[in-house]
């Protein structure tokens, strides 16, 4: 299955701000590409952290008029509640972000608004989307992994987008160390170093 990005208009050149599209977030990106379907003119994306949820918010923000509130079991639910109601006056669309989870919402008629809204949830990502993940997170960095690095860490690093993350940072970091262009040894090094000792991992 093809992967893409979508790019977001503030990326600096050499530093692209993406959206790796896979297996755990294609079917939320469908839906945000029509908000004129959502119940309610509102959605909510729900994820693990570092799942891509703000980007996500960001990248709507550019392509539809409407409102995004991110972190949103973070806000003072009377603030979310008036947007929901603009949302309905106005018919324009209301986007709001939450770790999967997270929210206990203690505002009743705002409880039974957000549970009538669209939720869309995103996935730990698949094989495909972890290896255009860390080769997504090098690029950022300017990282030059090597030939066969992702080959060599999809099948040993966790199915979580924060830990793709970490374990790129620690190439990064171990390369720098070092003075040294990142092969095998700096991959596993990393791995161990985020994710514990390689017990348990293939050899």
């Amino acid at each position: 299955m093809a992967q893409f990005a979508l790019p977001l208009s503030d990326a600096l050149p050499g530093e692209p701000a993406r959206i790796v599209i896979g297996a755990g977030n294609r079917a939320a990106i469908e839906a945000l590409r029509n908000p004129r379907s959502w119940p309610f003119n509102t959605a909510i994306v729900t994820g693990p952290p570092r799942s891509g949820k703000s980007l996500l918010l960001r990248w709507f923000a550019e392509q539809h008029e409407g409102t995004v509130m991110d972190d949103a079991p973070g806000l003072d639910e009377a603030e979310v509640f008036h947007a929901w109601n603009r949302a309905q006056e106005s018919g324009r669309p209301l986007l709001l972000a939450a770790d999967e989870g997270s929210w206990t919402i203690r505002l009743p008629d705002l409880a039974s608004r957000i549970g009538a809204a669209l939720h869309l949830a995103l996935s730990p990502p698949d094989d495909a989307m972890a290896a255009e993940l860390i080769m997504a997170h090098a690029a950022r960095r300017k990282l030059a992994l090597g030939e066969g690095a992702a080959a060599y860490l999809v099948p040993r690093i966790e199915r979580s987008h924060a830990m793709i993350e970490q374990v790129v940072e620690a190439i990064d970091r171990l390369s720098l160390e070092r003075k040294a262009p990142p092969t095998m040894s700096v991959w596993r090094d990393a791995l161990d170093a985020v994710q514990g000792p390689e017990q348990g991992r293939l050899l």
